[in-house]
């Protein structure tokens, strides 16, 4: 069975209404058709017409039809504002502010979810309306009132019971927060009163230690500052070796070149260089003999 997604009464409440629209849409139904039966009785009595004779008798149907229809739908329209009325009247009863959304009543899906719900409460079952959806569609004001004033005492009563036991909970609670602050406090003045007795011990210690960092902060300092000089001592001495090493570097360029230039004028140099002119001389002989 398709539903509507309301509880119970109200949608037994949306039944009556439809049952009631049904009811209407089947009057204005017959009525149209007893327009096009009384043209067929009135008019269709001769067996040839000429083409202003239909054009005329359709024009007299379209103006019986359209009054009918346009009076079934205004009628339909007051009959809505009607239902709303009795509505609002019983929110406003209880200072409540319904609101409408016209835009959902073009939706698609909920005009065939509501369709839906029509054919299977009225055309799938043969089952006679019951007695109880026969009833006058709203309840009276008075009583409807009084349930919901009832619904909300009720409620209110159980919420007050909560309450109650919520209260009792944190009373409780409290007391023995109560009970352990005493404790706490107890145990305070006592760890004071042994406190008290260790300060004077305390402070001697602290004295101690203070001036023991601040003698290992002055012999700290005192080794900062040698370091400090020791290094820019180091610096100046590498300055100076380093332009050392680079003088003697050019000194022994400087020799090297003056020693060779000495070694290529002495007489060994001379002959030992003549003698190897006359080995590649004789080399060169005997290549040339080996290669004939």
């Amino acid at each position: 069975q398709a539903e509507l997604g309301l509880n119970e009464h109200h949608q037994n409440e949306a039944m009556n209404y439809m049952r009631f629209a049904r009811f209407k849409r089947g009057l204005c139904l017959k009525t149209v058709d007893s327009c096009f039966q009384d043209l067929k009785d009135s008019r269709l009595v001769e067996e040839t017409f000429t083409v202003d004779e239909v054009i005329d008798m359709l024009d007299g149907l379209q103006t019986v039809v359209h009054s009918e229809v346009e009076s079934e739908l205004i009628n339909t329209t007051y009959t809505n504002v009607l239902l709303l009325r009795q509505l609002f009247s019983q929110a406003e009863k209880w200072y409540l502010k319904l609101q409408t959304d016209v835009s959902e009543l073009e939706n698609r899906e909920l005009l065939e979810q509501v369709a839906e719900f029509e054919k299977s409460e009225f055309t799938s079952s043969n089952k006679k309306p019951s007695a109880d959806l026969l009833k006058p569609k709203l309840a009276p004001l008075n009583e409807g009132g009084s349930e919901l004033l009832n619904k909300t005492v009720a409620c209110l009563q159980e919420e007050n019971e909560k309450l109650k036991a919520r209260l009792r909970t944190i009373e409780t609670q409290a007391t023995a927060a109560l009970d352990e602050k005493a404790k706490l406090e107890k145990s305070l003045k006592d760890l004071q009163m042994i406190q008290g007795d260790q300060k004077t011990n305390t402070n001697q210690d602290i004295t101690e230690l203070e001036n023991k960092v601040a003698a290992l902060k002055c012999q700290f300092e005192k080794t900062l500052n040698d370091s400090t000089a020791n290094q820019k001592s180091l610096e100046q001495n590498l300055v100076t070796t380093k332009h050392d090493l680079l003088r003697v570097q050019d000194q022994l360029s400087t020799a090297e070149k003056e020693l060779e230039k000495k070694f290529q004028q002495t007489a060994a140099y001379r002959n030992m260089k003549e003698i190897l002119t006359k080995k590649n001389e004789q080399i060169k002989d005997l290549r040339k003999k080996l290669s004939k």
